[in-house]
Order: structure tokens, then sequence, then C-alpha cells
């Protein structure tokens, strides 16, 4: 043990293990319940031992330069001023709006129908869509509390970029290609 490993933390230790722990969530590396526990370890940390213990089983962060792997391409937000825009917001919104708009609508439609319905009879029936709406409801709450940890987001932004970019480089392509004569 060096001299190190005994001496006090400071706050700005404790949040950049706190930010390693959050990578390692995005990654893979930790379950939710996993980074929750060593994220109140680490807040909870006094010595700088105690900040070590959690991240020994994680690798070293390797910057993109110097990775072996190939970096993900991602185009620049747009900015105003200095200010850059807020792209994880967007991607967020984004995701849960594909997420909760099917739901939404169809729970719109069936409580129109069950509207229509009581008004139709001239009596309030029972509230049938709550069968429908309840389970559904926490099927996708949960999804969305799992997506959301595991930065489902930020992946499906990827995959869309992706997507943009072949399909760009396949314009590309095809417009460099002269017309076929017959």
């Amino acid at each position: 043990m060096d001299g190190r490993d005994g001496m006090r933390a400071a706050d700005s230790d404790r949040t950049a293990v706190a930010d390693r722990l959050r990578v390692a969530l995005n990654e893979g590396r930790l379950d939710l319940h996993e980074y929750d526990e060593r994220l109140q370890r680490a807040y909870a940390a006094r010595t700088y031992a105690d900040l070590d213990a959690l991240l020994t089983d994680l690798p070293p962060v390797t910057p993109v330069e110097r990775s072996a792997l190939s970096p993900v391409t991602q185009a620049a937000p747009p900015s105003v001023g200095d200010q850059p825009a807020p792209v994880a917001r967007g991607v967020t919104a984004r995701w849960l709006a594909e997420v909760w708009l099917p739901y939404l609508k169809a729970i719109a439609i069936v409580v129109t129908i069950w509207a229509v319905t009581s008004l139709l009879s001239q009596d309030l029936l029972y509230f049938w869509p709550a069968w429908v709406a309840g389970p559904w409801g926490a099927v996708l709450a949960i999804r969305t509390v799992t997506g959301l940890a595991g930065a489902e987001p930020r992946r499906e932004a990827i995959k869309r970029q992706r997507k943009r970019e072949r399909k760009r480089a396949q314009r590309a392509v095809e417009s460099d290609d002269p017309p076929a004569t017959t």
C-alpha cells in the first residue's frame, strides 16, 4: 500500500470516479443496480483507496486516438454563437416520442370509443380502457427506465446517423456511375 491510498480524497476525485462509473454504465460494463451501489460508495469514500477499489475491475479509459477500436463518427452538433445545441436532449426526446406516441394514440382511440359508447347508452359505462392502458403503460415505463439507463437513445441516434451516412454514400456512388445505355 503506497502513501497515496491513505490520503483523503477530494470532491473532485469523487466526481471523477462517478463520471468513470457512468461511462462504464453507458458501455454496458455495469448494470444499473451495481452502478447505483458503486456511485453511493464513491460519494461516501474518504480515501483514495476507497475510490480505487470501485474501479479495479473496470478497464482504463483509452483516448479515441489510441484505441484499437474504430471510433464512431458523429456529425458535429449545430451551434448558435458559442452555445452548442443540446444534442442529448433532442436525441432523448425523439427516442421517448418513438416509444410513447403509439401508446398515446392507441389510448386516445380506445378512450374515445369508450366515451362515445357511454354517451350513446346515456350511462357511464365501466372504464375498460384501463385494461389496455395499464399493462401496456407499465411495460413502456419499464422500457423507458431501462432504455434511459442503458443509453438506448444515444445508440438509436448513432444507428440513424450511420444509416444516413450509408444512404449518402450510396447516392454519391450512384451519381458517379455513368447512365446505362441500351
